[in-house]
């Protein structure tokens, strides 16, 4: 289920989180992915400190009759294999730039 989180062409999605401070926090998704056989989440703050560092939150993700369900990841292990998920999906996406998708059909 994973979605093209570089895709200029689609509308910006946005949520907002529930931080345990009470806090609200609004985030763009980057991108659902899977890893390991269950699908995550990719958010980046749209502002705070975390969005000038480019922090990105990363949560499972469910859907439950249609609704999101986002949950966090309390396991080290997963955490690491989604957070390599993360990373390839970023390496992938920044290869197809540099390359240039005429490039990669030629392949």
């Amino acid at each position: 289920m994973a979605q093209d989180f570089m895709d200029e062409e689609r509308e910006e999605m946005t949520v907002t989180l529930t931080l345990d401070d009470g806090t609200d926090l609004e985030c763009v998704v980057l991108t659902i992915f899977e890893a390991g056989g269950r699908d995550y989440i990719a958010l980046l703050p749209t502002e705070g400190e975390d969005a000038d560092t480019g922090e990105v939150y990363l949560y499972r993700y469910d859907e439950t009759d249609g609704e999101p369900e986002l949950s966090n990841i309390e396991d080290d292990d997963e955490y690491e294999i989604v957070a390599d998920a993360f990373d390839e999906l970023l390496d992938e996406q920044e290869f197809e730039e540099l390359v240039g998708e005429d490039e990669l059909d030629d392949m």
